[in-house]
């Protein structure tokens, strides 16, 4: 049986001659690497950079090795559902938010589960809190990878029981 979209209407295929997943504007994905099985991203091709959502950002050696600890709420709105991370620190970049303001950040390297696919993007990590999603997928994210469809919502599947995928302990370390 073929998937569709979540209005039902439209048969869900890849874009020809990007041999990735068509995307809406707004999609659940899993950072499998660092122990998050589904966030709530929305696919920003305005920005150019990824940026996953940290309450706390702790930057340590480990064996000569930069490395960061964070912690993540997924799920907007239950901030009892947290899990903690590490990974290699990739690099450090300062990145303007939407508002022009600058702000250096870490940057980690870490597989995205998308579309029944998975690849590695570069993320980085600051306190969106505030913000409506937990998650940005910037386009160098998705660059050759999918096509945005930005009339279309959660294009890849919609998730009824997001609590669900947390109820076991979950944290993770990319790398």
């Amino acid at each position: 049986m073929a998937r569709t979209d979540e209005q039902g209407k439209t048969p869900v295929r890849p874009p020809q001659g990007t041999g990735g997943p068509l995307l809406g504007w707004r999609e659940w994905v899993g950072l499998p690497g660092l122990g998050l099985p589904l966030i709530k991203a929305k696919v920003d091709t305005g920005a150019r950079t990824s940026t996953l959502h940290a309450f706390y950002v702790e930057i340590f050696r480990r064996g000569g090795e930069e490395r960061v600890r964070f912690g993540v709420h997924p799920l907007r709105g239950r901030a009892m559902v947290e899990v903690h991370c590490e990974a290699p620190v990739l690099d450090r970049r300062v990145v303007s938010d939407s508002g022009g303001h600058k702000e250096q950040r870490c940057v980690i390297r870490t597989p995205l589960e998308i579309g029944g696919r998975v690849w590695p993007i570069e993320v980085t990590l600051t306190n969106r809190e505030d913000m409506l999603f937990r998650m940005l997928l910037g386009r160098t994210a998705i660059a050759g990878r999918g096509i945005v469809d930005p009339a279309r919502s959660f294009v890849a599947g919609r998730r009824r029981n997001p609590v669900a995928a947390y109820r076991e302990p979950t944290g993770g370390e990319s790398g």
